[in-house]
């Protein structure tokens, strides 16, 4: 999977509580450099982000991160992040309702919320760490029926994040036309490929160096400075040589089908 494509799947996000705005326009950066999916940010900067990157894809939380105000309130809050030029909205449902078995209030909830956005993206942060398979399988139906676009899996301030487990099972219970964004815990190039491969549409990723560390594993300019032309030549001329080998944080690969050049460049 390219690079690229991984990135463009990315909510690139920084909820901490002590986000300044010298480390959200840094995010917002880092997303432009990376045609990231959308930046994840606490409302309050929403305004100010859409001010200064008119055309970022700007995602905020709702009822963030416990769910367990009112809807009323959680209503409120998706009206005024529309108004500030919010794209995206990732809302935590009420994890007691959840427990005290009310899927009504869930579903109902989700579905006011979808009304609200309209058009607009709507994801259901459940957070898995929290619930059990027939809760999360319950849930699959609160999301499906409210109508939302997303089903997501945390937070990322629960104890647990994102499993490929739990991608697997929303795989099998959740509607035909609501997506996954797997969240918590993930960091590395392995860890996307394995979400997205597993069904995940979305990833939420936290932390700037972890997006850097993905973005800049194979940059086209440092590719270009370190391996020349007759590096290349040499990948087509003699891949058959070589079993196995780490070159240059690359292998190639034994066989006619299979070699394949630094420079991407299928190998015949």
């Amino acid at each position: 999977m390219k690079t690229e494509d991984i990135l463009s799947h990315v909510d690139h996000t920084l909820l901490k509580a002590a986000a300044s705005w010298e480390e959200i326009r840094k995010l917002c950066d880092e997303a432009v450099k990376y045609h990231t999916a959308s930046v994840c940010v606490p409302s309050c900067y929403v305004k100010k982000i859409r001010e200064n990157y008119p055309r970022l894809t700007i995602c905020t939380v709702v009822g963030f991160p416990l769910g367990n105000g009112n809807s009323e309130s959680k209503a409120e809050e998706t009206i005024h992040a529309l108004d500030d030029g919010a794209d995206e909205i990732d809302m935590v449902i009420n994890i007691g309702a959840v427990k005290n078995k009310n899927y009504d209030l869930v579903t109902e909830e989700i579905a006011v919320l979808k009304e609200i956005a309209g058009d607009k993206i709507l994801k259901v942060i459940v957070e898995t760490c929290y619930l059990t398979e027939e809760e999360k399988i319950r849930l699959c139906e609160c999301v499906t029926k409210g109508g939302a676009d997303y089903i997501k899996t945390s937070t990322g301030f629960g104890t647990a994040g994102a499993s490929l487990a739990d991608i697997a099972l929303f795989r099998k219970h959740i509607g035909k036309n609501v997506k996954i964004k797997a969240a918590g815990g993930i960091s590395t190039r392995e860890d996307m490929e394995a979400f997205l491969t597993a069904g995940a549409d979305r990833i939420g990723a936290s932390g700037q160096g972890a997006l850097r560390r993905i973005a800049t594993l194979f940059p086209d300019e440092k590719r270009q400075q370190a391996l020349p032309w007759d590096c290349c030549l040499f990948c087509v001329l003699r891949p058959h040589i070589f079993s196995v080998k780490k070159v240059m944080g690359l292998s190639l690969f034994r066989g006619e089908k299979e070699a394949v050049s630094f420079c991407d460049v299928p190998v015949f």
